[in-house]
């Protein structure tokens, strides 16, 4: 075992923050080096995350994948939810445009959420070609990402960390099932402001988190997690419908 897969196993935090953190810091460094960048950054990140779950499996107890036709159920609705409620809503982006800018366009900071610097929808066949070889490997590597990697890196760090840490700093001392009205909240809105359909992920958390109280283990809300990307990438593709990306 190398030293830092060995210091992450030996620190119950470490080991639940760091892979989220990591595939954080990656997705902020998509596109600095040019539009193509992002499509490489995100392979990277993919295969880096899919060694930091396996490697931490034995750290996380909890991080096993668990099928129920309650996750199966779960995950579908989600995605439903994800689809239908997108054209009756502001997403985040709009939302940051309309109130956040002007207040700091006003102060002179407004090049921070400048709406030139809102980058372009996923789409690797715009990028390397309509129907290109290497344009459909991108579109196999996100698929994969998010329905494999990104489901245990989530559901771990919100489900598992965050949740039990805002009822209590020594988060191992809750139980995992354990309902409490007020991480609840917390975790439901910090998730639903990590994404751009802000208010599908709010309710999409509320479903995960719910899964988990019900079902007492986390790989139940894993199955969910990966069910919605699996249908909601597959949506993408069909439909052509990048913005999701």
């Amino acid at each position: 075992m190398d030293p830092l897969t060995k210091r992450l196993q030996s620190s119950a935090t470490l080991a639940r923050v760091t892979p989220f953190f990591i595939f954080l810091l990656l997705t902020f460094g998509q596109g600095w080096l040019g539009e193509a960048s992002r499509y490489w950054l995100y392979l990277a990140k993919t295969v880096v995350g899919a060694w930091l779950v396996w490697s931490l499996r034995p750290a996380v107890k909890e991080m096993r994948w668990a099928i129920s036709w309650e996750a199966v159920l779960a995950g579908v609705v989600v995605f439903a939810i994800w689809v239908g409620l997108n054209p009756f809503y502001p997403s985040l982006d709009q939302l940051i445009q309309r109130y956040l800018y002007p207040i700091l366009k006003s102060i002179g900071l407004g090049s921070w959420c400048s709406p030139a610097k809102a980058a372009a929808p996923w789409n690797p066949h715009a990028q390397f070609g309509q129907g290109s070889a290497l344009a459909w490997f991108f579109v196999a590597v996100r698929l994969a990402g998010s329905s494999i990697v990104v489901p245990p890196i989530e559901e771990v760090f919100y489900r598992s960390f965050l949740y039990r840490y805002i009822a209590k700093p020594d988060f191992e001392s809750v139980p995992l099932g354990t309902f409490m009205v007020i991480p609840f909240a917390l975790t439901a809105a910090i998730f639903g402001f990590s994404h751009h359909e802000w208010l599908a992920a709010i309710l999409c958390a509320c479903i995960y988190q719910g899964l988990v109280c019900w079902k007492k283990r986390l790989g139940d809300a894993m199955t969910a997690h990966a069910i919605t990307n699996l249908l909601l990438g597959l949506w993408i593709i069909g439909k052509g419908a990048w913005y999701f990306w």
